[in-house]
C-alpha cells in the first residue's frame, strides 16, 4: 500500500477544493477507506483512478474554407 492522504492533502494534489473531496467521498466517485472517523486515500488508487479518467487529445481537423 502507498502512502495514504488525507483530505487536505487529495485537494492540493487535484486542485480542488476540500468541499469537492467530501461531495465525491460521499458520493462515492473516489476512491477511499473511512478508518474511524477519518476519510483517507490511498496515493496508488488515486493514480490508477486518474489514468482512467485520463483523456486522449483530439487530432486535429482540417477545414477547407472557400
Amino acid at each position: 500500500m502507498e502512502k495514504l492522504l488525507t483530505i487536505d492533502d487529495l485537494a492540493k494534489m487535484l486542485s480542488v477544493s476540500k468541499s469537492t473531496i467530501y461531495r465525491w467521498v460521499h458520493y462515492g466517485f473516489v476512491p477511499h477507506f473511512k478508518i474511524g472517523g477519518a476519510v483517507r486515500f490511498d496515493e496508488g488508487a488515486i493514480q490508477r483512478w486518474l489514468r482512467e479518467r485520463e483523456v486522449a487529445g483530439r487530432r486535429k481537423i482540417a477545414l477547407d474554407i472557400n
